[in-house]
């Protein structure tokens, strides 16, 4: 069962009789009354977005109320004919038509479902020949995916699952200024088909390439013979500022070979001297064990005894003479045994050992001497025996001139009469040469080697 069309009555004012359908254009306008569920706002609102206030026809006050209820565009006519298609109305009078409230715009329901189209003459066609008793147009093939209403939400009540064929008015399309408010909230799908709509959607948000005038940078104007001459000369360095620069690599290179310098004599020339002792002194221990050391003389640079200095920790070999380079920098201990400088040997009966040795760098084995104390332990090793020396008195400086120290009664001392005493010299102040340390001790003890290490060696 289908409704009648709003406004068609029984009787000799139908269609038949040139009623309310046969005047040109009285079809259209009926079906452009129909409300459209898909879209119908609640009552009272205005939320949809094809609603044209200036479309909603104007109702003459002065005329009857049949003519005013024959408007076939009221909002509750069109909605209640297409209630009808699907149920039956309820029991009752009927609702009186008055004034619609709001007003459906078919055309800009196209443009912004399908875009910007022209009605054709085949939608013109199925308007015409539209069963005269239904109110939409008949079931007919569905158009194509692009040009398809999408599908009414199932959770609004009053609407059907099935598909519905929308019918173009003929109404002509309004400007875009003209839409309303709405038209600002809900952007216009590209024209087209559904490929340029896709195509449209991803374009949306992605950054625009910059002007090509603001990637391109302004090419610099080309200069004359002169000022290119100019550029030239002022970028070149002044005299000042090379010297300069060479000068401070001058002084850098002096820096960097200062800095490996200080490193050698501080670090490196110990660790040299300290295994050059070692092996000496291993090899004399070797020789005396073995009965290949002859006692006697000397020959420059040859080790023949060992010193110990247990409060400092020091075992150093002892060589003779006191050069430089073959004794004292291979971090041994230098007897004065040549010319005006010669010394008693530990072995004599009465005399002055005399010894020297490096404070700092090359193995340094004096550095320490002067934190001896009256009465601390020499100990010097020999083949046959072990000479036990305490410290007596100490120089803090003297002139490296001042040879007197080393006398068989040293200058200085605080002896007095002839004995066996030990002599140790050293540079003062430390890491120079300027002045010299002396420290002096007298013999308290001659033990042979067959009767073992004295007590300063065992405790």
């Amino acid at each position: 069962m289908t409704a009648g069309r709003p406004g068609h009555a029984a009787g000799p004012e139908g269609p038949d009789a040139q009623g309310a359908y046969g005047t040109d254009g009285a079809f259209v306008a009926a079906v452009d009354g129909l409300a459209d569920p898909l879209n119908d706002p609640l009552p009272g609102g205005h939320t949809s977005p094809w609603f044209r206030s200036e479309n909603i026809p104007a109702v003459d006050p002065a005329a009857p109320p049949a003519a005013q209820s024959v408007a076939p565009s009221s909002y509750g006519d069109g909605y209640a004919a297409h209630q009808g298609l699907h149920q039956a109305p309820p029991p009752g009078p009927q609702q009186p038509q008055g004034a619609p409230d709001e007003w459906y715009d078919p055309a800009g329901y196209q443009r912004d479902w399908y875009g910007p189209q022209e009605p054709s003459a085949a939608m013109a066609a199925g308007v015409a020949a539209t069963d005269p008793v239904s109110p939409v147009a008949p079931a007919s093939p569905v158009p194509p995916a692009e040009e398809s209403a999408p599908a009414p939400a199932p959770d609004r009540p009053g609407l059907h699952a099935e598909p519905r064929t929308e019918v173009i008015a003929r109404v002509p399309a309004e400007p875009e200024a003209e839409l309303g408010p709405t038209s600002s909230t809900t952007p216009a799908p590209a024209p087209g088909g559904r490929a340029e709509r896709r195509r449209a959607a991803k374009g949306r948000g992605r950054r625009r390439p910059a002007p090509a005038a603001e990637q391109a940078a302004p090419a610099a104007a080309p200069m004359s013979r002169v000022e290119a001459r100019r550029a030239a000369r002022a970028a070149k360095d002044s005299p000042a500022v090379i010297a300069s620069r060479a000068v401070g690599e001058v002084f850098i290179t002096l820096g960097v070979l200062m800095l490996l310098f200080v490193t050698y004599q501080l670090w490196w020339t110990n660790i040299r001297a300290d295994q050059i002792a070692g092996k000496e002194t291993n090899r004399i221990q070797d020789e005396w064990a073995n009965g290949d050391r002859k006692p006697g003389v000397f020959a420059p640079g040859e080790g023949f005894a060992i010193m110990h200095i247990p409060k400092l920790d020091v075992v150093a070999p002892i060589a003779e003479g006191i050069d430089k380079e073959k004794v004292l920098d291979r971090g041994m201990i230098g007897h004065y045994g040549e010319g005006k400088l010669k010394t008693a040997m530990p072995s004599d009966k009465q005399g002055n050992f005399s010894v020297a040795g490096h404070r700092n760098t090359h193995g340094e084995p004096f550095r320490y001497i002067n934190k001896l104390k009256p009465g601390d332990p020499i100990v010097v090793e020999t083949r046959d025996a072990y000479y036990t020396y305490e410290m007596a008195r100490i120089l803090p400086q003297t002139s490296p001139s001042n040879i007197s120290v080393i006398e068989p009664i040293p200058v200085g001392s605080g002896f007095t009469k002839p004995g066996r005493y030990l002599t140790l010299t050293t540079c003062t102040p430390e890491f120079t040469s300027t002045y010299r340390l002396i420290v002096w001790g007298k013999m308290v003890d001659e033990r042979p080697r067959s009767e073992g290490k004295p007590d300063a060696l065992v405790g």
